[in-house]
């Protein structure tokens, strides 16, 4: 089982550098045309101790959403002027749903991924308390909880694929009862089950 421990020593190790949308698909980005400069986002990767042990907060998104509507997804969003990235996975989180600033104690960053909508995004790994959950159903239709051992397990990690602007891309996926958590979700977690792995 991990324990808090494991999860502080993990994250604080010296990095192994960033990661992105396109590490299985180095030809499809070599594809795509030239992109301008990249937005700055922010996600907080909430860790919350239950009795049965340690649990990842997640969040589906809003199936109105006109960009990635009912996609899972940790709290989190764009970097706003004059705010620094951890400043704006907090604020996203509280806003998203209703985690206040003080009940959060930060770990510490994962390397910065690279999206294909963009963004830079940067993930910081959190231990949080218990707390009100408010949700904002403007952005966010449910929340749930994964249990961290669950996602720090190589063997419940995939590789899937789909044709996405004529070229066949392929992604990571999480498979969690009726949740399906992917793309650069997915990509995160794989970049803090790696660095789990690495100090075990």
């Amino acid at each position: 089982m991990i324990t808090l421990n494991h999860l502080e020593k993990a994250v604080k190790a010296a990095s192994s550098g960033g990661s992105s949308d396109h590490d299985l698909n180095p030809a499809f980005k070599g594809a795509l045309p030239e992109r301008g400069v990249l937005r700055s986002a922010a996600v907080l990767i909430p860790v919350i101790e239950r009795a049965n042990g340690w649990k990842v907060i997640l969040t589906k998104r809003a199936s109105h959403l006109k960009h990635h509507a009912g996609q899972v997804s940790f709290p989190g969003g764009k970097v706003e002027v004059g705010e620094t990235v951890e400043a704006a996975a907090l604020r996203e989180a509280e806003e998203e749903i209703g985690l206040p600033t003080h009940s959060i104690r930060v770990i510490g960053a994962l390397g910065v991924h690279e999206t294909v909508t963009n963004f830079t995004v940067t993930p910081f790994v959190a231990k949080v308390e218990t707390f009100e959950l408010v949700i904002d159903v403007g952005e966010v239709e449910e929340v749930f909880e994964v249990p961290l051992d669950f996602l720090m397990a190589p063997e419940n990690m995939r590789v899937q694929g789909r044709n996405w602007q004529g070229h066949r891309r392929q992604y990571y996926t999480i498979p969690y009862g009726p949740y399906y958590i992917w793309g650069a979700t997915a990509r995160m977690i794989k970049v803090l089950a790696d660095k789990v792995a690495r100090c075990a």
